[in-house]
């Protein structure tokens, strides 16, 4: 086992590990913050792999914009940070849920771990090509998905300015203690 198998390994068990924390948490904020843990972990295995401009694209476009858009939504929404009993489910669920990942972990390993095997010689691609195709073929989803996020920042900040009703339902009223006002007169 070389160095770059050791380094591999090492930030994929990091992305596994981060990504099960992620989906695990109760707190969405932990979720969120997980999750960029799990992402750049994921881009240290595209720097190991030599993938650096994959690399460079995971850690701008997924922990530097989607990310920071689920935590500034998360904020502008006043989203609760602790956790939710009402929202969450029983141990049944569950251990149901992680047996149901388990097995559809165990049936794409067995789909893709026979088609790995036979993989082509890998081609090394120019960035020139690259990048004809990325703002060539592929803008206009690429701006697509911009307006998306946009769209979706805009609405978050609108929620956010909603007024939402008081929790205090009696009336404000002055009481005898209360010190006078700037410009009443003392009696």
């Amino acid at each position: 086992m070389t160095g770059l198998d050791l380094a591999f390994a090492t930030f994929g068990l990091i992305a596994v590990v981060c990504g099960l924390l992620a989906v695990t948490t109760t707190r969405v904020v932990h979720a969120a913050l997980w999750l960029v843990v799990s992402l750049g972990a994921l881009a240290g295995c595209f720097l190991v792999m030599g993938a650096e401009f994959v690399a460079l694209v995971q850690v701008l476009i997924y922990v530097g914009a989607i990310v920071v858009l689920v935590l500034f939504a998360l904020m502008l929404t006043r989203s609760p940070i602790a956790a939710q009993t009402e929202v969450s489910v029983g141990p049944r669920r569950r251990v149901l849920a992680a047996v149901l990942g388990a097995a559809s972990a165990a049936l794409l390993l067995a789909v893709l771990v026979p088609v790995v095997a036979v993989l082509p010689e890998r081609t090394v691609t120019s960035t020139e090509v690259m990048a004809r195709d990325l703002f060539g073929v592929w803008v206009w989803p690429f701006e697509l998905l911009s307006v998306l996020l946009l769209s979706a920042l805009v609405a978050a900040f609108a929620v956010s300015r909603m007024d939402r009703p008081s929790e205090d339902t009696a009336p404000a009223h002055a009481s005898s203690t209360d010190a006078p006002l700037l410009g009443e007169a003392e009696a």
